[in-house]
């Protein structure tokens, strides 16, 4: 089963990490079919019938092992990418706007109550739907311009995740299904 995995933080100040130093520490692990997507911790590897959580835990202690970064993984086979595409709660603003949209990949379904506690509060024009495990978020005027992020912080929202736009979750999906 081919697999991708997108690392939390990579290649943002001094959290450096080369596409080929990640695509060594994978084949190291003895999976097949590496693929590096850009250059932002994303990777597609053939790892069979896994589960997700042990490949996570060991991914990010492979990482840190060989590396010395310690970063979350997130994991989602073909399956899961063609389910999370398909029922994608924005297709108008991920045709028109795609690297507006962005994905956020959490390990347990985000806190609904919270999410409406805070946008009942914030009066950006920001829109953000929970679908089981993942949160899109519609940054109509993208993410530098948005004050959503610093309130979401400030209402401790920030569980750990990673997101991805909405032009790198078709790429990863594209390469899962390479």
């Amino acid at each position: 089963m081919k697999w991708a995995a997108m690392l939390r933080g990579i290649n943002l100040g001094k959290r450096q990490l080369k596409s080929a130093e990640l695509k060594a520490v994978v084949e190291s692990m003895g999976f097949t079919a590496v693929k590096t997507i850009l250059a932002s911790g994303n990777v597609v590897f053939e790892a069979g019938d896994a589960e997700p959580e042990a490949l996570e835990r060991d991914l990010h202690a492979a990482l840190e092992k060989a590396t010395g970064l310690k970063s979350d993984v997130y994991v989602r086979n073909r399956a899961d990418l063609e389910k999370l595409v398909e029922a994608n709660p924005f297709p108008k603003e991920a045709e028109e706007r795609p690297s507006f949209l962005v994905v956020s990949f959490h390990r347990e379904s985000p806190d609904q109550a919270a999410i409406d506690k805070l946008l009942e509060s914030y009066d950006g024009p920001e829109r953000m739907v929970i679908l089981g495990r993942e949160l899109f978020t519609d940054f109509p005027d993208g993410q530098g311009r948005s004050n959503l992020i610093p309130a979401m912080q400030k209402a401790k929202l920030s569980h750990a995740n990673t997101g991805r736009n909405w032009n790198t979750v078709l790429k990863l999906l594209a390469a899962v299904r390479a």
